[in-house]
């Protein structure tokens, strides 16, 4: 794997065990296009390198991911013909996630707002640290999750997905671990070698077997998509999306930028 990276890490800490590193720690680990093409150039060659039986994603700094890149918000509010083939990136990177054909071990550290509590319903596994928070921030600017609003009851069930999806509400690793997003909570600064710890367990196993229960748990989950992409793309043409972009970036602006999203806010 020799191409340059330039929005994640990659290391081999352990054999069998790929640790990816999101490195935007500046911008919260922001999603922008260089991240969704790199996220899922990596989910496929590491799914097919043999030297390779699971993967461990996390982000450096403060934050797993706050989601959309703010930089970038505001230039597909009521631009619809340019919100469709951006939200299919968008979710062609997060099917990456799932479609790996190895195991994938999120290890949440911070923050994970909008496209990150995305990111985390499309890994295998999820840890978090207790400084952890997830939520889905879209409907503060007048969208959905669109990702989260179709995996989100997989995972979530449908009330849980309701609750974080219709008032954007921040909820901690341990109220997360209830719902079932979240299957372990450990102390920060153990988050990441408990991570690898379990990616171990997944890369001792018979690698086929592993990857043939991966597979088999989400033969089912590729529908409603489509009709996602729609409804998210017609709220991007709204104005109340208009508005609610502008006050946020009015509000924030000369200070310190805290994503408010999803996977919605890149272009």
């Amino acid at each position: 794997m020799t191409t340059e990276l330039t929005r994640f890490a990659l290391t081999r800490p352990a054999a069998g065990v790929a640790l990816l590193t999101m490195t935007r720690p500046e911008k919260l680990n922001a999603m922008d296009q260089a991240w969704f093409r790199e996220l899922t150039r990596l989910m496929g060659e590491l799914g097919h390198d043999d030297d390779v039986r699971a993967v461990v994603l996390t982000g450096a700094g403060r934050a797993f991911s706050a989601g959309g890149d703010i930089d970038m918000f505001h230039d597909l509010a009521g631009e619809v013909s340019q919100v469709r083939p951006h939200l299919r990136r968008v979710y062609d990177a997060f099917h990456a996630v799932e479609r790996c054909a190895v195991p994938v071990v999120a290890a949440v550290n911070g923050i994970a707002y909008g496209g990150g509590t995305e990111l985390a319903l499309a890994c295998d596994v999820v840890l978090a640290g207790t400084s952890a928070r997830f939520a889905f921030k879209e409907p503060k600017v007048g969208l959905m999750p669109g990702y989260g609003i179709v995996r989100g009851p997989d995972v979530l069930g449908r009330h849980w997905t309701r609750l974080l999806a219709l008032t954007g509400r921040d909820i901690d690793a341990e109220t997360a671990a209830r719902a079932g997003l979240v299957q372990e909570v450990h102390d920060d600064d153990a988050l990441v070698s408990a991570a690898l710890g379990l990616a171990g367990e997944i890369a001792a196993n018979p690698p086929l077997a592993v990857q043939v229960a991966k597979a088999f748990v989400n033969r089912e989950t590729g529908g409603g998509f489509s009709e996602s992409v729609e409804a998210t793309a017609l709220l991007f043409g709204t104005e109340e999306h208009a508005e609610a972009v502008r006050a946020f970036r009015a509000a924030h602006a000369g200070r310190p930028v805290r994503q408010p999203g999803g996977q919605h806010a890149q272009k």
